[in-house]
């Protein structure tokens, strides 16, 4: 059985992961994820009652009920290096004996649901409108440094090939949503592959004062398939948590607010307002399957 030492896995003195704060018998086996902090509160309102809250640097969590169901909602903060903390400490709380070090035989798998803003690539697909992510491919690092191993994998030859048609020269890295919680959204019937960027303005596509090396990029992105599918949306969280989740076993699913169409230069007139339906969706659709 795995031992993992105090550098390796950093436990507070309290007993509650390094970043996140978190004692393993805080945690719900379901857990709605945000970027922003200040994002948490929004979907906490919405839970029958919240019995902790915790605040460390980004990562906010709010624990409680809903439809006689534990959950929780945690912020990331933004970009994939912050998702890899967040789901190496949450797999560490319920598959690591904290007290042993040791990791545990039988294993826990949580679900794990992103509510998240992002960009449409499509012209077609207009602002304002919410979209699954079936699958998503990372132009961030962490394949580098990860062996992400799932039948939920995108195939590496296949986004090598990809890779090549959009004249990008960097490995890639893709996953699949969890189908158990694409069941659960029926509701939301646009669905899509998500392109994972690592930063906001050139690796989108954005020009303000810095040149981006690849200036046609987001249209080169647009107008190659991959496995049949046009990308349609890009945002900055997705494929990490799709890789994670995958190679831990854990259910995962990423549910996206479109508040701009990049080929039409659109933006949403009201942002928060679309983001709060979608809490509102998703926070719908966990307590109707919670409900007996």
């Amino acid at each position: 059985m795995t031992y993992f030492s105090p550098t390796d896995l950093i436990i507070n003195p309290d007993g509650s992961s390094y970043h996140l704060a978190i004692r393993p018998d805080q945690l719900p086996d379901q857990l709605i994820l945000v970027g922003d902090p200040e994002r948490v509160p929004k979907v906490s309102q919405y839970f029958d009652r919240v019995d902790t809250k915790i605040h460390k640097r980004e990562f906010v969590s709010h624990f409680g009920e809903l439809g006689g169901q534990r959950i929780g909602v945690i912020s990331s903060g933004i970009g994939a290096d912050n998702v890899e903390i967040v789901l190496n400490e949450l797999d560490a709380l319920v598959n690591i004996d904290f007290e042993t070090r040791l990791e545990k035989s039988v294993k826990k798998s949580l679900n794990l649901i992103r509510i998240g803003t992002s960009g449409s690539i499509q012209s077609d697909i207009p602002v304002n409108t919410f979209l699954v992510s079936e699958a998503a491919i990372g132009f961030d690092n962490l394949a580098q440094f990860y062996g992400f191993e799932s039948e939920k994998m995108l195939s590496t030859e296949m986004l090598a090939e990809w890779c090549k048609s959009i004249q990008y020269p960097l490995p890639v890295y893709g996953a699949r949503a969890s189908e158990l919680l694409i069941s659960k959204f029926q509701s939301i019937s646009l669905h899509g592959y998500t392109l994972t960027a690592p930063g906001f303005y050139a690796p989108q596509g954005r020009t303000v004062r810095m040149h981006s090396m690849l200036p046609n990029f987001l249209k080169d992105v647009a107008a190659n398939a991959i496995d049949g599918h046009l990308i349609t949306n890009i945002e900055m969280e997705t494929a990490a948590y799709y890789a994670f989740a995958a190679t831990m076993g854990h259910e995962m699913i990423s549910l996206n607010a479109i508040l701009a169409n990049r080929i039409t230069h659109e933006f949403s007139k009201d942002p928060e307002g679309q983001i709060q339906k979608l809490i509102e969706l998703t926070l719908d659709s966990i307590a109707s399957h919670n409900r007996p």
